[in-house]
């Protein structure tokens, strides 16, 4: 983990790049689609329980995703977005942006899948002068390899009349040997989020 001056750093230094980004887009309101909160259980267990529960702590999750505009619509019209999720206890954080594309399979209930990429605060690598130190360190700490990250989310959403709803979602983050090589444990996280649409 980077130490706590540099990791708090990094948070302020991604959030205030988004206020800024967003900042003109907010200005302009008709342009976004929905402000999305919620809290997310931090490195769950999927498959590999290995790299699970190294760290504390949820994850505070917002998200500002906007209507998808014409040119996208060669790629069945995505919804651009902008995120940004901070760990409770000084674990991992990150922030990012992607597409997402939202189904609505039945009246008032949504699927949305989305890619995406972020950057993160958390550990790349173990420390440590000896290799009994390096492992001893991974056994406590997430190794994430890369400094960048893809971002993959899955949601099952459900409204709640014309201005909000409720949704579960699942996300992974992983360099896939593709923005890095060598460690990629990746962080997976599970959570629940209120939406405001307009």
């Amino acid at each position: 983990m980077l130490n706590t001056q540099s990791g708090n750093d990094m948070k302020h230094l991604v959030l205030t790049a988004l206020a800024v980004v967003l900042t003109p887009v907010v200005a302009q309101a008709d342009v976004i689609d929905s402000a999305r909160l919620g809290v997310m259980a931090h490195n769950i267990k999927v498959t590999d329980g290995k790299n699970a529960n190294k760290e504390d702590g949820v994850n505070i999750n917002g998200e500002l995703r906007f209507h998808s505009p014409d040119f996208l619509k060669i790629i069945w019209s995505p919804h651009p977005y902008v995120m940004a999720s901070v760990n409770s206890s000084g674990g991992t954080s990150y922030a990012g942006f992607g597409l997402e594309y939202d189904w609505e399979f039945a009246d008032g209930w949504h699927f949305e899948i989305g890619e995406g990429y972020v950057i993160h605060d958390g550990d790349l690598d173990a420390e440590g002068d000896t290799a009994s130190e390096r492992a001893a360190y991974g056994n406590e700490h997430l190794l994430l390899g890369s400094r960048d990250l893809f971002r993959t989310n899955f949601a099952l959403t459900r409204d709640f009349g014309d201005e909000w709803a409720g949704q579960l979602i699942f996300e992974h983050l992983s360099h896939g040997q593709i923005l890095g090589n060598g460690r990629n444990q990746g962080l997976d996280e599970i959570g629940i989020r209120m939406i405001r649409k307009f």
